[in-house]
């Protein structure tokens, strides 16, 4: 269907009068009709033995009926035609740049504050379902070490791998330039998935001319995808290609980070055998409370970091304080309890670790108050802290220590009652009672 009108140009360009004019001036009558015969103008007198039709590239708008003279009204209303539709033309491809770099701009501002390649795929998706129709789209990952493709998000939530070079994916990854196949089934390289579909978009997710996976879309009824489509999702890759790197290196240097903590954790729990494996119970408990109380994904972070270091102070207490196997002393237990000052002045240099420092200082505190080593009390210690808490009681109560054995379970879920509101947050005992009891249950 044509974008001009052409009783709707007339109109518009005012251009009845002037036909009138010129019909008058030569003495001959004119009629202009549209395409399907409707009746758009008819003026003079005369006779019209010549039909002149108006067109638009390969279109015909229309038709004048006219004399000889009649050409040159012709001439003008083909150019005002084309002058129309080159107006159009360019505002529909200003319109479209514009909605291309809107898409951009948004899709910029919010994959590079994300930091896991999984929610930056999903973030892609929502994008391109703004800009080109589909029934179905997936971002896949290429593996560096097993060489395969992963899908990392899908519309309809399928993930599986396929090998770089196979199918249709992979023969773009491999290639590392995009295709469109309007009609899968006559391609030899489709392989049949879970879904079902007929035509296929897929452009490759590149940082210079390395492929780090692709894009697809598909529809699951025949669809001819343009070139312009294929050219705008080719767009869309390439900062979506950047975001997933450098969230895969987020994430490299994070598992870095966090396997050099937790070897720096364990550095403590090798001085002493009896608190083998504590480090990692009280990280399980902590999470497990902090997810139960519905915590972010940040604030899950910090505990998670928080929780594994909570002993790491222990570095500067002496093994004979540390190791002894009878009660200690007041003296020594004065002594003991400075690891939780010396924790937070190990980590205090360490930037990254700024937010978790509350965590580990404070995880002797008591919620009356009555705890070390500032005495603070209630919502004063961090959620933290405050899980943390009640994670190393726990897991302290129910391990064999060089000076008692282990209290067992039910013993240690009564010591969490008698000790809620005054040593622990009653909430969160409450809810880590909660969770024991049903993973008793289920074990």
């Amino acid at each position: 269907m044509s974008t001009i009108n052409l009783k709707r140009l007339l109109s518009k360009k005012k251009l009845i009068p002037l036909i009138k004019n010129i019909a008058s001036l030569y003495k001959e009558g004119v009629t202009i009709r549209a395409s399907d015969g409707t009746l758009i103008f008819e003026a003079g007198e005369g006779a019209r033995p010549v039909e002149y039709p108006l067109t638009l590239g390969d279109e015909t708008l229309g038709v004048v009926c006219g004399g000889e003279k009649t050409a040159e009204i012709i001439d003008l209303l083909n150019y005002i035609i084309s002058s129309e539709y080159e107006k159009k033309t360019l505002a529909k491809e200003t319109l479209d740049k514009y909605k291309e770099i809107t898409l951009l701009s948004d899709l910029g501002e919010r994959i590079t504050a994300c930091l896991n390649k999984r929610q930056v795929a999903e973030l892609i998706i929502e994008e391109i379902r703004k800009a080109i129709k589909f029934d179905g789209i997936s971002v896949m990952y290429l593996n560096r070490d097993t060489g395969m493709l992963q899908i990392l998000a899908s519309s309809n939530q399928a993930y599986f791998s396929i090998a770089l070079g196979a199918g249709i994916a992979g023969s773009v990854a491999s290639k590392g330039k995009g295709e469109i196949v309007n009609d899968v089934s006559s391609d030899p390289r489709f392989i049949p998935g879970p879904n079902p579909m007929s035509s296929i978009m897929c452009v490759p997710l590149k940082i210079n001319d390395r492929v780090i996976g692709v894009i697809n879309v598909h529809s699951v009824l025949p669809h001819v995808y343009s070139a312009k489509s294929l050219k705008l999702l080719a767009t869309i890759a390439a900062p979506a290609a950047i975001a997933i790197e450098n969230a895969r290196l987020y994430e490299d240097m994070r598992e870095t980070f966090l396997a050099t903590i937790q070897t720096l954790a364990a550095t403590i729990e090798k001085r002493d055998t009896y608190t083998t494996g504590h480090t990692e119970r009280v990280s399980d408990y902590s999470l497990a409370i902090g997810k139960s109380i519905g915590l972010t994904d940040s604030q899950l972070d910090k505990l998670k970091l928080a929780s594994i270091l909570h002993d790491i102070g222990k570095i500067g207490v002496k093994d004979t304080i540390l190791l002894k196997k009878g009660k200690l002393t007041d003296e020594e237990f004065a002594e003991m309890k400075k690891h939780a000052e010396y924790g937070h002045e190990i980590l205090s240099p360490i930037a990254q670790l700024k937010e978790i420092l509350d965590g580990v200082k404070f995880h002797h505190e008591r919620y009356d108050g009555q705890g070390y080593p500032d005495g603070l009390k209630g919502d004063e210690i961090s959620i933290e802290a405050r899980i943390i808490a009640i994670a190393d009681s726990y897991d302290a109560m129910t391990s064999d220590r060089p000076y008692r054995k282990n209290l067992g379970q039910e013993e240690a879920r009564r010591e969490l009652v008698r000790g809620s509101g005054t040593q622990f947050d009653p909430e969160i005992v409450e809810i880590f009672l909660k969770n024991s009891a049903h993973k008793g249950r289920q074990g």
